[in-house]
Order: C-alpha cells, then structure tokens, then sequence
C-alpha cells in the first residue's frame, strides 16, 4: 500500500467518521489532519498507532525497517494476552546504521526478512515503515513482494511512518494494510449463519475471554478477531462473516465501513464495559443476525447472568455507593467505562474528551448529565484541581496519572492498556469492583494522610 496524497485525504475524509459527518466548511477534518507535535510525537505518532492495532495477531513475525530505537514498541509493555503462538513478543528490526541510511536499506530489509522467515517460521511477516527509511525512500512493498515470492511467506507492507499523522491515523493505516493484502485471501473450511467479527478488540489483560463464552453460549461464533489473540489465516477469512462489531470506537471504522461496502458485512458499535453495554451488546448482536430463536435465547442468557452478576456485586456494591471519581482517559473508554461505574453506584463527576469522537463526546455529556465536567486539558495541575474541586474519592486513568495521584495521595485504578485486570463482560464487572473496592479502601491512606510524627512533635 503506497502512502500516496490521495491516500491520506481518503483517511482524512472517513466518511464514518463522526469528525466529518458533523463538520462543515473550514472546520470539516480538523482534528483528523491534526499532526503531532514535534518532541512530543512518541507514543502517539502514526507508527505506534500501526503496531498496536497489528501487533496482537500472535503467530506472526513484526519487522520494524528503521534504526533500533525505533523497535521500542510500546505494545511490549501492554497486556494484549495470547492463548497460543507467543511470537508476537519477540521484537525484530533492521537496525539500521549511518551507511544504510544514506545508501539505502532496502537490501538489509530483504536480508532480514529471508532471515526471520528461514529461523521462526511465522505464519507471515508484518514490515514497518518509519520516519527514517520513509524519508530516504526505501521501497518497502517492492522488497516486500520479493519476499515474499522467494519465501512462499505472506510479507505485507505496512506504510505508517511516526510523522505522517497521529496514532488514530496509524490504526486507519494498518486496516488499510489488512483490507489491501489479508483479508478475503483465504477461504474458512465452513461458514455459518452465526459468523461475526470483532474489530478494535485487542484482547487486553485478557478481557476478550470473558466474552466469548457468553458468545458460545448463544451458538455465535467470532470468526475473526481484529486483532486481539489473532491468528493471521483467521484474518484472511474475516470476510465471510455475516456482523462486523467494532469494540474500539472509531479506530477501525474505515475497515468496518469498506468491509460492508465490499462484501455487504453491516457493522454496529458497542461496548463490553458495564451491566447495560453488555445486555445491550448482546442483544444488537443477537437482532442484527435476525434470528428470533437467538433473540430469545439471548434474552433467557442475560437474565441468568445478571441474576449471578447482582449477587456477586451486592457486597461491592454497598460499599461503593455515593463515591466519586474522576475518570481521565480516552476514546471510547472516556464514556463505557462512566457506565460500568453507574452499575456500582458510583458517580463519575468528571472524564475527559482526548480521543474521543463526536459521538463519543455526546455520549460523555449524556452520561455525566449537566452537572458532569469535560476535561479538555492534560496537565497534572488541572487533573488535581478538578479533583479537589468535585472532592472525588478517587482518580481512574493511564498508568501516566499514577504517581499524579499518589503525589496528591488519593486512591488511583489503573484503566488503560497496561492493566493486568479484564473489566470487560459481566466477570469483568466483578473484577473492577473488587479493584476499586482494594484501591478505595486500603489503609495505605489513612496511614499516609496523617501528620508526619516530626510535624506532630513541632505543634
């Protein structure tokens, strides 16, 4: 996939976009054109946003074509969980040197390839591009093709250098990379009425598994996941599903959206956080698929499993009830996760809008009601204020914000891709509140909170 002009604009006009349903004029692709600064573009940039979304398929082998600093993935440090193939953690690179850079490093990425494709025996070899080798022209797609033809190996470009945009830019990217080189290039060995995809899920600490039980259950199989505990033939056949459920907001959308465009899949969003997203989820799924016998055994699914889930929740509960939060994360987490807090009886008093969408943004303020507060600001010192202010209880965000919160010495939950506790389905929703009910009531605070006995002496 060539990363042409033409290209980004097609990105930057995702027609499924809320960004350019909801702008007019000079503000329509705003903040989808919008490139990340200079110095801060690490952990945000278009590469990164590439490998996360790509990553998790676990059989394949991840080639990062530029210098080694840039094979730091940030994805090593997330808790995307494999029940197989482990190779999808093991980091490769071409580590290119001062000479390559000005003669060119095509020649050391087809060595590279032969070499990884000879050793591991991947199921197929992702290459990336990055700010360097795309600034001194390395044809990456040519080499990849001859790859791939000398290894009888999959080998696919992927065109998602860190200065070409943001990191939602880079998952926009990798799906273009999908949809151009895997899916629809293999066959599944049977298909059924029940097929669907889940899109954005990345399987984090886990969490998917709490979901496709509920999911056998019903009879509905996931034919593909993209990409979470992924297996790359998997992917080549997600085009004979008959439901594509994003998970992950807007992140995909341009797959979802051209999926249905080409082979007629229809898409629907929802969430695996809280009580009612979960029913909800369950039940768009069982009606798009349009069978009244799955409708009616959803409903006869939920009703048990809510019945266990309140008891399970009823101690939490108790506990948990009237304490407020401030929840400082992003996309769509900025608005599932207010509703799995409501489930508990906590109140959210204010979340924040980074990465979120329009829609997102319209959820948010919904579900915070007039009283609610719209972070707009990143700092710590606006973060605290606002905490002070509402007197939260507590702060839930990235693992960024932890030492902010501890600093401040208020109980803090980690929510972000580095947790290593699921929160999604309903066992989900008895392992965030027993997470919450450990960080709020542990009695590191009250202990911390007091006078140090050297001020105690000094009054």
């Amino acid at each position: 996939m060539k990363i042409t002009k033409g290209k980004i604009n097609e990105l930057l006009t995702e027609p499924g976009c809320e960004h350019n349903q909801n702008k007019h004029g000079d503000k329509k692709n705003k903040s989808c054109a919008q490139q990340p600064k200079p110095g801060a573009a690490q952990g945000g940039c278009a590469f990164d946003g590439a490998m996360i979304a790509l990553v998790p398929i676990t059989d394949a082998a991840h080639l990062v074509h530029g210098p080694i600093a840039c094979s730091g993935n940030s994805w090593g440090s997330r808790g995307s969980l494999s029940s197989g193939p482990m190779l999808y953690k093991t980091g490769f690179t071409t580590d290119l040197n001062e000479n390559e850079v000005i003669f060119g490093g095509e020649k050391k990425l087809y060595k590279a390839i032969l070499e990884v494709e000879s050793k591991r025996k991947p199921s197929a070899v992702f290459v990336y591009s990055t700010c360097v080798t795309a600034l001194i022209g390395d044809d990456i797609d040519a080499v990849c093709k001859a790859a791939a033809k000398k290894t009888g190996t999959p080998v696919i470009p992927v065109n998602a250098p860190g200065f070409i945009g943001s990191k939602n830019f880079g998952n926009r990217l990798a799906g273009e990379a999908l949809l151009e080189h895997v899916v629809g290039t293999a066959e599944p060995e049977y298909t059924t009425p029940y097929d669907i995809n889940l899109i954005g899920e990345y399987n984090i600490a886990g969490e998917m598994w709490n979901v496709l039980p509920l999911l056998e259950k019903l009879g509905i199989r996931v034919l593909a996941k993209i990409t979470g505990d992924a297996r790359y033939q998997e992917v080549c056949y997600a085009h004979r599903a008959k439901l594509n459920v994003m998970i992950c907001s807007k992140a995909l959308i341009n797959m979802a959206r051209k999926m249905e465009e080409s082979y007629g899949i229809p898409y629907i969003e929802e969430s695996f956080y809280g009580v009612e997203d979960m029913n909800r989820c369950l039940r768009h799924i069982a009606a798009k698929l349009g069978d009244a016998d799955l409708i009616e055994r959803t409903e006869k699914l939920i009703a048990e499993e809510t019945a266990a889930l309140n008891i399970a929740l009823d101690p939490y509960r108790a506990r948990l009830k009237g304490k407020r939060v401030v929840l400082y994360t992003g996309g769509v987490k900025s608005w599932s996760i207010i509703s799995a807090a409501r489930d508990l009886g906590i109140e959210v008093v204010a979340t924040s809008a980074r990465k979120s969408t329009e829609e997102d943004k319209a959820r948010i303020k919904r579900l915070l009601g007039k009283d609610g507060i719209v972070l707009e600001q990143e700092s710590p010192k606006e973060i605290l204020r606002i905490v002070s202010e509402t007197k939260a209880d507590m702060l839930i965000a990235g693992g960024r914000n932890q030492y902010t919160a501890l600093k401040a010495r208020i109980p803090f939950l980690d929510i972000n891709q580095e947790r290593h506790h699921p929160y999604a389905g309903y066992a989900g929703m008895v392992e965030m509140a027993r997470e919450l009910y450990e960080a709020l009531y542990s009695p590191v605070w009250e202990q911390v909170r007091k006078p140090a006995p050297w001020e105690e002496e000094v009054r």
